[in-house]
């Protein structure tokens, strides 16, 4: 349900909305409190944290008029507003450096709407307790499996998500929740001492506690063959993705390059290639908080526009791009719903959701069949990508090595990917026809604003540089 301290200041938002309508075109107030929780074990101890990335309690105030917008964020908006008004106008100023960089804009279209968004949720179910004795006895399971592992986590981590947006014709609330499990090993074999991870994830406390245990024999496995692996020789590869590094490509590639505030500023290549062949035909990408449920979705982004699906390529062709309110004014096309602030204290900028490739028609096994000599590249560790030109970096946990279309047990790692992105994509040759979403990422814009983001897709049969 809504936060009772925002459902307390529902009257009060628009009471200051209305009061400075009286001096600026375009008012809007957006109202947060987000609250995470985790719940953790390891063998030497056990905590419990409420707060994390997003956890946070307050008010901005955004204003328009004419090409200028102001911004104004405050941690309540109780009292007199004829004052507070007063107060938040009397810090807005523009000099004459400023006003030779404004961009003309149109005016934002307040479009009249009344609307209460909420996910259901099994959070008021579960205790910390509960998750507390969970997590313990998960981590007690791990170091049962084997006198090699020097530590085992379990983490549940709770997202409650509740905001109001009101402006003189709207009045938007949602509630949402999501729930991350996390299991991670320190493992000790063939005088190497490795770490790696496993999760699980979805809308219910209920299904992640379900699907955490089964995730502990694969975890085990994995880090028994990291142990073992071995650096690859660099060099040119035909590789298979899981759908964690096709989600990084995704992210990477086609993800911060179509933020389209990058657009505005000339940072992004992307902008002179829409409407033309960016990737394979048969690559297909979408974005969006309404494409999938996952930790990225909500119901209306931090503009109070309203979650879209957003079609990026289609049939390897640039299509769109994604635009929070102030990018796609000043660049004439509509919002996408991709407004989003690091907390309310923040700005508000073009960030991705839910990006993932879309699924093809073809089968693993055919894909890993085809490959005569190369590597299926497994699991996301970090990547970077060069908007302006195009250039593109993603690190993957591990890989293992393809013979004459056979898996073998001859892992490498770590695996860096690297290249020109339209290289990359326009090597594309399969597509498999399953569809993953990774549900536990973040991810900044640049070194920091960081905001809950997902990625993913079927796998990709591609060639490219390995390192």
């Amino acid at each position: 349900m809504l936060s009772e301290f925002l459902k307390s200041r529902m009257k009060d938002a628009k009471a200051l909305c209305n009061e400075l309508r009286k001096t600026f075109k375009y008012v809007s107030v957006l109202g947060t409190d987000v609250r995470v929780q985790s719940v953790m074990a390891n063998r030497m101890s056990t905590s419990i944290q409420d707060e994390g990335l997003g956890s946070e309690c307050g008010f901005v105030v955004k204003m328009k008029n004419d090409n200028a917008f102001f911004e104004y964020s405050l941690d309540d908006i109780l009292g007199d507003k004829e004052e507070l008004a007063k107060k938040i106008i009397s810090s807005l100023k523009i000099d004459e450096e400023l006003e030779k960089k404004m961009i003309q804009t149109g005016d934002i279209l307040d479009e009249p709407l009344e609307k209460s968004f909420i996910r259901e949720s099994d959070l008021d179910s579960y205790s910390v307790s509960d998750k507390l004795e969970f997590v313990t006895k998960l981590k007690d399971l791990m170091l049962s499996k084997s006198e090699n592992i020097l530590n085992a986590v379990a983490v549940i981590q709770t997202l409650n998500v509740s905001k109001i947006f009101v402006t003189e014709h709207r009045t938007l609330d949602q509630n949402y929740t999501w729930v991350n499990g996390n299991l991670f090993l320190v493992y000790r074999e063939n005088d190497q001492v490795v770490q790696c991870r496993e999760g699980a994830w979805d809308v219910t406390v209920k299904k992640t506690m379900e699907e955490l245990p089964k995730r502990i024999d694969k975890l085990l496995d994995k880090a028994r063959h990291l142990a073992f692996a071995k650096p690859i020789e660099p060099g040119m590869y035909d590789i298979i993705t899981d759908p964690s590094i096709t989600g990084l490509i995704a992210h990477e590639a086609f993800g911060h390059g179509v933020e389209m505030d990058q657009f505005v500023k000339d940072r992004a290549l992307a902008k002179q290639y829409v409407g033309k062949y960016v990737a394979s035909p048969i690559v297909n990408m979408r974005d969006g908080a309404a494409s999938v449920v996952s930790a990225a979705s909500y119901f209306f982004d931090d503009d109070g526009v309203l979650a879209e699906d957003t079609l990026i390529i289609k049939d390897g062709i640039l299509v769109s791009g994604i635009s929070d309110m102030a990018s796609a004014l000043q660049l004439g096309t509509k919002p996408t719903g991709n407004g989003r602030r690091e907390s309310f204290s923040h700005k508000a900028y073009t960030r991705m959701t839910n990006t993932f490739f879309l699924p093809g028609k073809d089968k693993l096994s055919d894909m890993i069949k085809s490959v005569k000599h190369g590597y299926y590249i497994c699991e996301t560790n970090n990547g970077m990508e060069d908007p302006k030109n195009w250039a593109i970096q993603c690190v993957a946990e591990y890989g293992i090595e393809i013979v004459d279309g056979k898996l073998t047990d001859n892992w490498v790692a770590p695996v860096v990917m690297s290249g020109y992105v339209p290289d990359l994509l326009k090597s594309i040759t399969m597509v498999s026809d399953g569809l993953e979403i990774e549900g536990a990422g973040a991810c900044g814009k640049g070194y920091k604003e960081w905001v809950r983001v997902t990625d993913g897709g079927p796998s990709l049969k591609a060639k490219v540089k390995l390192g």
